[in-house]
Order: structure tokens, then sequence, then C-alpha cells
């Protein structure tokens, strides 16, 4: 079995980037989310276009934020429930 740390430490996990576990609604969604941003961009003048990619690079940045703030506070949680969970077993 290979160890977790050392698979986190050399890169080999990247959990932002795993969506093996996308339901079929949100791979549905992403689906209309892309067909919706091309016909949008289409309807775009150059200055438009412009703005839009602005806000685009903010939104995304925004939640690439976002999820490293969910994840450590899930990694915490869970952490805190193991530590629960074995500390009371040795009351």
């Amino acid at each position: 079995m290979k160890s977790m740390i050392k698979e986190l430490w050399h890169g080999n996990i990247i959990p932002q980037e795993d969506n093996r576990n996308n339901s079929k609604e949100m791979k549905e969604l992403l689906g209309y989310m892309a067909r919706h941003h091309e016909d949008l961009e289409k309807t775009f003048n150059e200055e438009q276009k412009e703005i839009f990619e602005k806000f685009h690079d903010c939104w995304s940045e925004y939640m690439s934020l976002a999820e490293a703030a969910i994840f450590e506070y899930a990694f915490k949680l869970g952490s805190r429930l193991i530590y629960e969970a074995l500390c009371e077993h040795s009351e």
C-alpha cells in the first residue's frame, strides 16, 4: 500500500484536479456552462470580450481560493473527527 503522505508530498495527489467524483448532474451542468459561455462570447464586441475575460480570470482565481479554503476546513474537520474517535476509545 502506498503512503498517502508520500504521494501527497510528491504531487501525485491533486484533489482539485480529481474529477472522478463528479456526478452525472455536475458533468451535465459543466457542459451547459461551456455551451452558454461560448454562445455569450459570440455576441461580444472586442471591448466586451476583454472585460468578460477579466471577469472570468477573477472568477477562476476566486474559485481556486474558495476550493483551497473548503479543502483546508474539511481536512481539519476530518482530522478532528478522527482524533475524537480515537480519544473516545482511550477514555
